[in-house]
C-alpha cells in the first residue's frame, strides 16, 4: 500500500519545512487537491499551484494531482508543465465517453498518467468501459471538497468491484482511495484491494509524519 500525502489541510506557516518533514517521512506521492470553487465550494487553485510548484523545487517525490475542478482543460494545461506522475478528473463533470478519453490521452502525450476519479453517489459500472484507458481510478470515500471528513464505508463495496473487475480483466490500473483514511480505514480499503491511500489530516495534523507513516504502512503490511 502506498501513501500520497494529501497536503490541503496543511496551515501555511512554516509550509515549505513542513513539506520537506512529509518527504523524509517516506510518502510515496504528494495529492494535490485543485478546487475551482465551483465543482465543489472550496478554492485551492492558487495556493495548491504555489505548493506544487515548491515542491518541485525541493522534492523528487512524484506529484498525484487531483483536479476538482470544471474547466478541466484549462487545469490539465496549469500542470503538466510540473510533470506529475498522475493528474486525475472527476468523471462527473461531463460523462461523455468520447471528450473523456480526449483528455486522458492529452495528458498521455505529456508523459503524465491519467486517471478518473468518482464521487460516493457514482456507480462503478458508470465508468468500466474507461479503465482500459487510464492508469489510475481514484474513489472517493467522502464528498470531495473538504478535508477532514469521516470515512464512508459504502465505498469498500466500490473497490471490491473494482478490484474484481481490474484482475478479471488484466488491466494496469491502480485503485486509489482518498477521504477519511486513518489507522483503522486504511485496513479496510488494503483488504478490499486498493493499491493507494491519500492520507491527508490524519497525517499533517500529526504530531510526527515520520512515525505516523510508518505505522500506517505496518497496519497494512503483508506477514
Amino acid at each position: 500500500m502506498q501513501i500520497s500525502a494529501s497536503i490541503l489541510s496543511l496551515e501555511k506557516e512554516n509550509i515549505t519545512q513542513k513539506l520537506y518533514n512529509l518527504e523524509v517521512a517516506n510518502v510515496d506521492y504528494f495529492h494535490i487537491d485543485v478546487m475551482d470553487g465551483k465543482f465543489v465550494k472550496n478554492n485551492t487553485s492558487a495556493v495548491m499551484k504555489e505548493n506544487a510548484l515548491t515542491l518541485k523545487h525541493i522534492s523528487q517525490i512524484p506529484l498525484d494531482v487531483h483536479l476538482m475542478v470544471e474547466d478541466i482543460d484549462y487545469y490539465i494545461n496549469e500542470y503538466l508543465d510540473l510533470k506529475p506522475k498522475y493528474i486525475t478528473f472527476h468523471y462527473e463533470v461531463n460523462k461523455d465517453k468520447e471528450k473523456i478519453i480526449e483528455k486522458i490521452k492529452y495528458i498521455q502525450k505529456y508523459d503524465s498518467m491519467a486517471g478518473i476519479s468518482i464521487k460516493p453517489n457514482t456507480e462503478v459500472k458508470e465508468i468500466l468501459d474507461i479503465l482500459p484507458y487510464i492508469s489510475l481510478i481514484l474513489v472517493m470515500s467522502v464528498e470531495p471538497g473538504e478535508g477532514g471528513q469521516e470515512f464512508m464505508e459504502s465505498s469498500i463495496g466500490k473497490i471490491k468491484e473494482l478490484r474484481e473487475y481490474i484482475d478479471k480483466n488484466n488491466l494496469e490500473v491502480q485503485i486509489e482511495v482518498d477521504g477519511g483514511i486513518n489507522n483503522e480505514t486504511i485496513k479496510l480499503i488494503k483488504e478490499a484491494g486498493a493499491d493507494i491511500a491519500v492520507v491527508g489530516s490524519y497525517l499533517v495534523k500529526s504530531d510526527d509524519y515520520k512515525e505516523t507513516v510508518k505505522n500506517l504502512k505496518q497496519k497494512v503490511s503483508c506477514n
